[in-house]
């Protein structure tokens, strides 16, 4: 009889579940490697170019939809889930300061990546204490993994319209890990389906990547744009990016299951100071060096300086000023750095200065004009508040979403 036969595998599993706990994850489940089910809409997905330039999406699709070919003797699949949410994590004001960069909320922190595997280690290394029969491999958002698909079955949530896993008790601000083991643990089952008909997520987006549920074009996503996307950032969706540099969070802040969100326990991913609530402006000026230095550990490391130098300065180019010497101060700082060594990222520093000098044209023009109509009616003057110098409706009408269903992080 081997070892594996003599254990008492519902036992192990309990005891799984508490270890995973004890080590910080906020919930364990557990899943077999059948993903079949998954075949046709990852199939059609990809046929239809929706992941864009990432081309590692393509590749060893089998080996997503057969995870025990990826690791060959997987039986059973561990998955976790570790809440990720700040605490002061201001999403509202935020949002509604366009000089003020927006970084998606899991990138605040120490970089997740290491964080999470390093406990999954831990947790293989508690049940190889159980059983030396023992064979595993940890897997945090690399590797050709469906991590969603995976925690769906394991029970952890289930995937939105938005094509994330949202937890009935928990919201959507989690991160997923998964221990891929050769142990024939008991499986548990699939929560039901608790969206309905809410499309909350598909109308909130700024560039309606959400084409239709459960269905999203990464080519126009936010976060892809601004993390996965090597290139120029396409004219079309610069506006609609506002002040977001690192990702976007809009598709779950308006999801009504994160009123349950919950804080996370854990200190890594509170977020740094040198990257939260800090000016666009401020952030344009670090060197690469600064930003070498205050990414260190940090998941937003991984697109380069060159990326986040485009980024924030397509943020300048939203950016609402108030005063001549923002603008002043905006057009200095894009006019020094247009000499950047690349010419994608000069591209956009001009992009953004054509924006700043003709949302300063409009101003000068609403000064102008609203001073010959003194004497009329306000109905018949032109109202100062023009479309580039407010901020987009949508967002606004976002942020009062927030400020209403999460207002502990408002």
């Amino acid at each position: 009889m081997s070892v594996i036969n003599s254990i008492d595998l519902s036992q192990l599993t309990d005891n799984i579940k508490t270890w995973g706990k004890a080590l910080g994850f906020q919930q364990i489940g557990i899943s077999d490697v059948d993903l079949s089910q998954h075949k046709k809409a990852l199939n059609d997905w990809l046929e239809n170019g929706y992941q864009g330039s990432m081309s590692f999406l393509e590749r060893n699709v089998d080996k997503r939809l057969s995870p025990d070919q990826l690791v060959p003797g997987t039986l059973r699949i561990i998955s976790v889930r570790m809440d990720y949410l700040p605490p002061d994590a201001s999403f509202a004001s935020n949002l509604k300061s366009s000089s003020t960069a927006y970084i998606s909320r899991y990138a605040l922190g120490r970089d997740y990546h290491k964080v999470i595997r390093k406990k999954l280690q831990k947790l293989a290394e508690q049940i190889q204490e159980y059983t030396q029969d023992l064979s595993f491999r940890p897997f945090v958002d690399s590797a050709p993994v469906l991590e969603h698909a995976i925690a769906e079955k394991a029970g952890l949530g289930w995937t939105g319209k938005h094509s994330l896993t949202i937890n009935k008790e928990a919201g959507s601000y989690f991160f997923l890990g998964e221990l891929f083991i050769n142990l024939p643990l008991p499986v548990d089952q699939p929560v039901e389906e608790n969206c309905g008909k809410c499309t909350a997520c598909i109308s909130i987006c700024p560039t309606q990547a959400i084409i239709e549920p459960y269905v999203v074009d990464a080519r126009k996503c936010i976060s892809y744009l601004t993390i996965e996307n090597d290139d120029a950032i396409p004219l079309v969706y610069r506006k609609a990016i506002g002040n977001r540099v690192y990702g976007c969070d809009d598709c779950q802040l308006v999801c009504p299951w994160n009123k349950y969100a919950k804080v996370t326990e854990e200190k890594d991913f509170f977020a740094r100071q040198k990257l939260h609530n800090r000016s666009l402006l401020d952030l344009f000026k670090w060197t690469e060096n600064e930003f070498l230095e205050y990414t260190e550990g940090s998941a937003i490391r991984r697109i380069g300086y060159r990326k986040w130098k485009r980024n924030i300065a397509v943020g300048l180019g939203n950016q609402i000023v108030h005063t001549q010497q923002e603008t002043d101060e905006i057009k200095t700082a894009l006019h020094s750095a247009l000499d950047f060594p690349d010419e994608m990222v000069q591209e956009h520093i001009q992009w953004a200065l054509t924006e700043v000098t003709q949302h300063e044209s409009d101003k000068a023009e609403v000064i102008y004009v609203n001073a010959a109509h003194k004497n009329e009616p306000q109905s018949k003057a032109v109202n100062s508040g023009l479309d580039k110098n407010t901020v987009n409706r949508k967002t606004l009408r976002l942020a009062r979403s927030v400020e209403k269903g999460m207002p502990k992080h408002k």
